[in-house]
This record gives structure tokens, sequence and C-alpha cells, in this order.
């Protein structure tokens, strides 16, 4: 079993920055693949990155790339997500995930914390 509970959302200008973390309870933590999806209003929820077990690999979201940084320390347990140049597009409840297998599908991804709100204004 892992607990992900995720901090970080807030207001934001277009253009400016915000460091999303994901703190997660468990002692297999870096057994996990850990994501990150986002839900806007009316939409499915999307994937928008991965990191691998040991932080070695990573993928994202063509809308994000170049833009978003994910990173994990098993250490502490976290994985976070720091997002630049952020647009009102990125407006969303973004979710930390933890699954088993590499994969841009939200079914794949066994756990999910509650989001946190990410609002962008122009």
């Amino acid at each position: 079993q892992v607990q992900l509970v995720e901090s970080g959302g807030g207001v934001v200008q277009a253009g400016g920055s915000l460091r999303l973390s994901c703190a997660a309870s468990g002692r297999t933590f870096s057994r996990y693949v850990m994501g990150w999806f986002r839900q806007a209003p009316g939409k499915e929820r999307e994937f928008v990155a991965d990191v691998t077990w040991n932080g070695g690999g990573t993928h994202y979201a063509d809308p994000v790339k170049g833009r978003f940084t994910i990173s994990r320390d098993n250490a502490k347990n976290a994985v976070y997500l720091q997002m630049n140049s952020l647009k009102p597009e990125d407006t969303a409840v973004y979710y930390c995930a933890a699954g088993e297998v590499v994969s841009y599908s939200n079914k794949r991804y066994d756990y999910w914390g509650r989001g946190t709100q990410v609002t962008v204004s122009s």
C-alpha cells in the first residue's frame, strides 16, 4: 500500500513557476514508477510526466516538454514536478500516482493522491 499526498498548488500568473511535491508513505516507494496527471474541468484526466524507479528515466506529454521537470528522491519518499513558463491551459487539478510499470495510461497506476489545484491566470 502506498498513500500519496500532493502539495504546492496555487494561483500563478502566466509565465510563472510552481513546484509540486508528492509525499509517499510506505517502505516500498522506490519500487514504483511515479507519475503526474492532470484534469481540467470538463476534460478527461491526462498524463503529464513519469519517472522510473531510480529516477533514471523520464517521459513527458508533448504540451509540457521543455517546461516541466519531474524528479524523485527515494530517500525522502517524494516526487516533484517543477513547472516553468506556465500557461493558462495548464490550469487543472494535478494528481500524483504510483504504478508498477511505465505507462501513459492512468489505468496502469494503482495508487493516487487527492490532487492539488493549479490555476494559471492570463
